[in-house]
């Protein structure tokens, strides 16, 4: 039976499992026009996916604040009305992976900046909940939970407490902010080449893969 070298892996789920950049890009043109500003272009969409949207809104926008906790909350009731699943696809080999680790016994968390209650409605959607031993992301406000280093920390406490061996585990993800939060933690990190980044984005990390089979190979032995 494949074992693996970590003994609990946890997911980015934004350019790493999923691919919900239509949808984003959609809901995007929607509320920087709504309040003024230039329709982005799916180019722009690198420095939009994987930070927090309020981070995303004052760095990419120049909102303040508070400008950008009212965006935030306009753009939230536009990914309620699409359900949080509408224009979303896994990518290739990935569902499959996180299924055979699952069946290989090994305690996975997602480790994820969008909300919480959207990385639920995905994990259910792609059938993937019986994989999960706990699934992890921001607070709604995306401020009490929001930093990736914060919540990997969240993702670890709750495997620990769900009785999971987390003295060897590794972070998939596809940004700095990934990288970031895992070293932050003394997570290492493998970096995926197939989400929304710029090269160097994986610099810090511990190995980088450019595909899922790539990746099969360093989690299951």
């Amino acid at each position: 039976m494949p074992h693996s070298p970590y003994s609990c892996v946890l997911w980015d789920v934004d350019g790493t499992i999923v691919d919900a950049s239509v949808g984003i890009l959609r809901r995007l043109n929607i509320a920087l026009t709504h309040f003024g500003h230039p329709a982005p272009t799916r180019e722009d969409l690198v420095h939009w996916i994987g930070p927090p949207m309020f981070e995303s809104f004052q760095d990419q926008a120049a909102m303040t604040p508070a400008q950008a906790a009212e965006a935030v909350a306009f753009y939230r009731t536009l990914g309620k009305a699409d359900g949080y699943t509408t224009d979303v696809a896994t990518y290739p080999g990935v569902t499959e992976l996180i299924h055979d680790l699952s069946a290989a016994g090994v305690p996975q968390a997602t480790a994820s900046s969008k909300p919480e209650l959207q990385v639920d409605a995905l994990v259910d959607h792609f059938g993937l909940r019986s994989a999960f031993l706990a699934t992890v992301g921001a607070t709604p406000d995306e401020s009490t939970l929001a930093s990736k280093t914060d919540i990997v920390a969240e993702a670890l406490r709750r495997l620990g407490e769900r009785g999971a061996d987390t003295s060897r585990p590794v972070l998939v993800g596809d940004r700095h902010h990934d990288v970031e939060g895992g070293n932050a933690n003394g997570v290492p990190v493998i970096f995926v080449d197939w989400g929304f980044s710029e090269h160097h984005e994986g610099d810090g990390a511990a190995l980088r893969v450019a595909s899922a089979d790539e990746l099969r190979a360093l989690l299951l032995t």
